[in-house]
């Protein structure tokens, strides 16, 4: 991999791992850093150039997704779970 499409992954990683933790929601909170994780974990071998630049798209549309999805679920109230209590709320 070359070191700017390594760049380019690792910054992408830290995007939607960032905006992945504003979802005001624990469970879609959790569900999408999960998800975010074991997609970088499964494709951290790919060398093929092409594969790699199609991942990245998809990891693009992915941050423009949930950062949609961030806008919608603050227009709402949450209510907190039994397992948020003990976190501090989220910005």
């Amino acid at each position: 991999m070359a070191a700017s499409s390594k760049t380019q992954v690792l910054s992408l990683y830290r995007m939607l791992l960032r905006e992945s933790k504003k979802f005001p929601s624990y469970n879609y909170r959790t569900y999408a850093l999960r998800r975010v994780r074991d997609g970088f974990r499964e494709n951290r071998n790919v060398d093929d150039p092409k594969a790699l630049e199609q991942l990245l798209n998809r990891g693009w549309d992915s941050l423009a997704v949930i950062q949609r999805q961030v806008s919608i679920g603050k227009m709402y109230e949450v209510q907190r779970t039994v397992v948020e209590h003990g976190e501090k709320k989220p910005h």
